[in-house]
């Protein structure tokens, strides 16, 4: 068995140090700090989302005009990802990631002091275009900077990055916003934004810059690019709010992201020099992997979405009780993590991923069965099993996407592989937006046909309801209409509840079902330390 995966998979990855090489602490500086770098992008998709209604006051703004703020970020973000191979081979690694780091931290500053909503679009855009390059060169630096043998840590900081900042985003808002306020989540930036410059500083070595990379670049690809991912993103983002197709700005939306897809990969394939290696996709485990990656995406960032909107307005918590419960989804990631590092270098890593979906959907499924009373201690239990299963998800996916590739093809990989994560993400946040609005008038209709004038269980609960507030000294056409008025309130909550736990049932069968694609992939283990036999 050990056989057949050495012989599809390098030992070592062309480029890299030698396996078994020692590394260095400049090399391991260089690592973590990219590390920090990702988690931080990731971090600031989500962490406006528990102060959005304190940043909204401030702002003067409604509520369908401050999802631009976050779709804003996202969007910049999802194009510049694909945009981070090209840019690498013009500035060099340590150039770009110091001068992208510095500027995402002037933009983030920015934000924090922005003095209306038009302003603070702007610069969460350019914050999101000079932030997301360091998610894709956190992958690049482990699989570019460490030997076979350490990369299984590597990839599993890495995973947890992508796992851990979206849980923690919500968590970290809502404490900084109610301690600090709004501003500071922000300008908390600045912590490992300095740290991040210090560590490419001290880490990397200097690169000559090759500006040429930049006039041969095909920026005919990577106009279509843009347009197309940039108003996908929006179409995705704006939808559920505008209904859909019934709106002429999400048509043209929707058929501009058409446009500028199709072209990307025509101009992407006619030429034999693209800004980014689209033909990746036609290696099965990459393929599967950046398949998966997306779904996983949808699983994230929509079970991120799902929660804390359950808990805001059916629960009635504040952010910072929302975070209190979301921390339990990435604390354990911490100590799991490490465990699935060293499991990944002696157990096929078709079955750890299987093992972490099942874990993964089944917390959701439990979700599932929430209702009006469901708090802290019901959900604990569901957000501690999410934790342990994502990071053997994560972990194994960036091991098939990255393993027996070529040197130069890493950074494409690495950018097709997390734009398609975090295009996942938007797929999903707009499916389950989408649902949670039909699914909540669906219970609602059906509730509302059994809680009639004319069933006697509902003009008991009037009565007893109008005879409560006449006591309270209401007059009796008072008290009737406000009796009416908390059963109608009931019947949304019951309703919202019900319209929740399908979302989760959603997420939890569509996970559970990628059990059986993760077998498509051929059977990969992480290298191990003395001879990087897989």
């Amino acid at each position: 068995m050990t056989s057949l995966s050495k012989a599809a998979v390098p030992a070592a990855v062309p480029g890299a140090p030698a396996n078994g090489a020692h590394i260095d602490a400049r090399t391991w500086m260089a690592v973590a700090a990219g590390m920090l770098g990702a988690f931080m992008a990731v971090l600031d998709i989500q962490i406006t989302n528990s102060s959005l209604r304190d940043i909204l006051g401030t702002l003067s703004a409604t509520q369908e005009e401050g999802s631009w703020i976050s779709t804003a970020y996202l969007c910049a973000e999802i194009v510049v990802i694909p945009m981070t191979a090209l840019f690498t081979r013009a500035f060099g690694a340590r150039l770009y990631m110091i001068g992208t780091t510095v500027l995402f931290l002037l933009f983030s500053t920015l934000c924090g002091a922005a003095w209306n909503l038009e302003s603070m679009i702007v610069f969460r855009m350019l914050q999101g275009f000079t932030g997301g390059a360091l998610i894709p060169m956190a992958l690049t630096l482990v699989v570019t900077r460490l030997p076979a043998s350490r990369r299984a840590a590597g990839m599993a900081i890495f995973g947890l990055t992508a796992t851990l900042a979206p849980a923690m985003g919500p968590t970290l808002g809502g404490y900084l916003s109610e301690l600090y306020g709004w501003p500071s989540i922000f300008y908390i930036n600045w912590v490992p934004g300095v740290l991040l410059v210090a560590g490419m500083v001290y880490g990397l070595d200097k690169e000559k810059p090759n500006f040429n990379a930049l006039l041969k670049a095909d920026w005919l690809g990577i106009g279509l690019m843009a347009m197309g991912l940039a108003c996908l993103t929006i179409f995705l983002e704006e939808g559920n709010s505008k209904d859909w197709f019934e709106s002429s700005f999400i048509v043209t939306f929707a058929s501009l992201s058409l446009v500028g897809i199709l072209g990307w990969v025509a101009v992407s394939f006619s030429r034999p020099d693209p800004f980014v290696n689209l033909r990746l996709y036609g290696q099965r485990n990459f393929l599967v992997a950046t398949v998966l990656s997306a779904v996983i995406g949808m699983g994230l960032y929509g079970s991120s979405f799902l929660l804390p909107l359950y808990l805001g307005q059916i629960a009635g918590y504040t952010p910072m009780q929302i975070g209190e419960v979301i921390a339990w989804v990435g604390l354990p990631q911490l100590f799991v993590m490490p465990f699935a590092a060293a499991l990944s270098s002696k157990v096929d890593n078709r079955i750890l991923c299987s093992f972490g979906l099942l874990l993964f959907g089944g917390s959701c499924l439990m979700n599932a069965f929430m209702d009006a009373t469901t708090g802290y201690d019901q959900l604990m239990w569901t957000q501690v099993i999410r934790a342990i299963g994502q990071p053997f998800v994560m972990l194994t996916l960036s091991n098939f996407a990255m393993q027996g590739l070529p040197p130069q093809d890493m950074p494409s990989a690495s950018s097709l592989f997390n734009m398609t994560r975090n295009l996942g993400g938007s797929i999903g946040i707009a499916l389950l937006a989408t649902s949670l609005t039909n699914r909540e008038h669906f219970h609602s209709a059906m509730l509302g046909e059994s809680v009639s004038h004319f069933a006697p269980a509902t003009q008991q609960r009037l009565d007893a309801l109008t005879q409560g507030f006449i006591a309270n000294g209401m007059d009796p056409a008072t008290a009737a209409s406000q009796a009416l008025a908390v059963v109608d309130r009931l019947v949304r909550r019951e309703s919202y509840v019900m319209a929740y736990n399908d979302g989760f049932w959603i997420i939890g069968i569509v996970l559970i079902a990628c059990i059986a694609a993760i077998w498509l992939a051929d059977k990969v283990k992480s290298p191990s330390g003395a001879s990087g036999a897989h």
